[in-house]
């Protein structure tokens, strides 16, 4: 009897931060070194392209970087298939088929395309936002779901405020299988324990749209810079005044990072025994402890571009093997031509 199946992957987007990190690069590497699941991580490319359809090399670059990052913070291509989604087509055929028998109205309800168009709205004025509103847009949940359900996973590791965008994917399965007999698991959402929101800079939750985000691969000297931007209590002006640990970005990652000993920090800062200098500093330090091995991951794989791709190879054909069988179940449902 084979493993559990579980899917992951993300949008190359660009470099990854702490946030994306902690709240899920760390879930998944957790996941694939307890080693119940067999492990299938991909990059989204074909799902860029529904919001940044006119940058195709940037979306390429980024992709290779997410590869890189990847390996990079621990997934092991020995115990994961890492793959990119565009060198399996069998995700663009399960979502031909599983288009044909999505209600739009399920899609139109989605709160993601909705979040989408809201946001298309703030970056362009009405007139060329029509360009950006597409099918791929809208129907960017069935391809979500034929990423899924062409792996048969059972397991999708999501945040616990992603956990209703999974549903969709739940229904489509169920409707598929109601109409051409039982070829796919409804996949369950696998929530990690609550770490809570990694702030950013300037105590907004930490994003790249927001310029806030320290990156993984960030030199020492830039992680040094962006600790030192960090807000802290705002009257807390000199050394000897009282701060408020809560409100303060550096005490909150300084928790985050360093456990065991933060507690002394928090109650020195609140008593005004220890000003925020010490505070970045000692930050910053712990910061790139924990960044430099990655960093020193990054710069190797990123020196030997042919092991890269390798991975990728391997990961595709492994990627394919399954999603075929899938995919011949799925024709012989449909009476359709293996």
């Amino acid at each position: 009897m084979r493993k559990p199946r579980l899917l992951s992957g993300m949008q190359p987007t660009g470099p990854i931060h702490l946030g994306r990190l902690e709240g899920a690069l760390r879930q998944w590497v957790k996941i694939q070194n307890e080693g119940t699941y067999e492990m299938f991580c991909f990059v989204a490319d074909w799902h860029s392209y529904t919001t940044r359809f006119k940058a195709p090399e940037e979306i390429e670059r980024n992709s290779r970087m997410l590869v890189v990052d990847y390996m990079s913070v621990g997934l092991d291509p020995e115990k994961t298939t890492i793959f990119l989604q565009s060198d399996v087509k069998q995700h663009a055929e399960l979502h031909l088929l599983l288009s044909m028998i999505t209600p739009v109205g399920w899609l139109e309800r989605q709160p993601t395309y909705k979040d989408k168009i809201a946001t298309l709205s703030e970056k362009y004025n009405e007139e060329n936002i029509a360009e950006y509103i597409s099918y791929g847009l809208l129907g960017y949940p069935v391809l979500q779901a034929a990423d899924i359900l062409v792996y048969k996973a059972e397991l999708v590791p999501v945040g616990k405020d992603q956990a209703p965008h999974l549903e969709i994917a739940r229904e489509i399965a169920r409707r598929f299988n109601h109409l051409y007999g039982e070829i796919f698991p409804e996949p369950q959402a696998l929530i990690p324990p609550e770490t809570g929101t990694l702030p950013g800079l300037d105590r907004r939750k930490m994003s790249s749209s927001y310029g806030n985000a320290i990156f993984i691969r960030d030199t020492a000297d830039e992680v040094v810079a962006k600790v030192n931007q960090m807000i802290t209590t705002e009257t807390k002006i000199r050394k000897t005044d009282p701060g408020i640990p809560e409100n303060c970005v550096v005490c909150q990652l300084r928790k985050i990072y360093d456990p065991e000993n933060y507690l002394v920090s928090w109650e020195e800062c609140r008593k005004g025994i220890r000003g925020c200098t010490q505070n970045k500093k000692e930050l910053a330090d712990i910061l790139n402890a924990m960044l430099d091995p990655i960093r020193q991951r990054a710069k190797e794989l990123e020196s030997n571009p042919d092991y890269v791709e390798k991975v990728l190879a391997k990961g595709a054909e492994r990627a394919r093997e399954v999603a075929e069988a899938t995919m011949r179940e799925v024709r012989a449902a449909m009476k359709l031509r293996p």
